[in-house]
């Protein structure tokens, strides 16, 4: 079912704004709590009709916009042309990378990129408060099997 942790604290942040903790916006969270993937709001919807509920595509948006507002979802743009979510699961700082050809999304936490950060910020005299850092490639299992880059990504040009 996910994380009690993070679902009694949805229904705490519902009720502390005065709206109401329906199974329906429960079972949206329960869904994203229980992934462990970076889910599309189509993606949730179709994991909480596989869960056996009946949510209008039109909750699934509503919930996951309170979601992001209450701090247990995170909105990731991978310039895919749609927005992915996860929880915060009280992560530290992560980065991502991104398979253009099948569309995976891994984690990855790196001392060293985050020091990097710091440092760059240091060197410009600029005051870092967050980053987000995406790397787009080819996942193992793609090149394996000898998919190449498709998924729909833009192509990013050199800077």
């Amino acid at each position: 079912m996910g994380s009690p942790r993070l679902i009694d604290a949805f229904g705490d942040y519902l009720r502390e704004h005065g709206l109401p903790v329906t199974p329906q916006r429960l079972a949206v969270a329960e869904a994203l709590v229980a992934s462990e993937r970076h889910l599309s709001a189509e993606e949730l919807a179709d994991e909480v009709g596989r869960r056996g509920r009946a949510v209008g595509t039109a909750t699934v948006y509503r919930t996951i916009e309170l979601l992001v507002r209450s701090g247990l979802a995170v909105e990731r743009d991978f310039g895919e042309g749609f927005k992915r979510y996860e929880t915060t699961r009280g992560m530290p700082q992560h980065e991502h990378l991104l398979c253009t050809s099948c569309g995976r999304v891994t984690e990855l936490r790196d001392e060293r990129l985050e020091r990097m950060t710091f440092l760059v910020s240091e060197a410009h005299d600029f005051l870092r408060e967050r980053h987000n850092l995406v790397i787009y490639g080819i996942c193992a299992d793609c090149r394996a099997a000898g998919r190449t880059a498709g998924a729909g990504l833009p192509d990013e040009e050199e800077p």
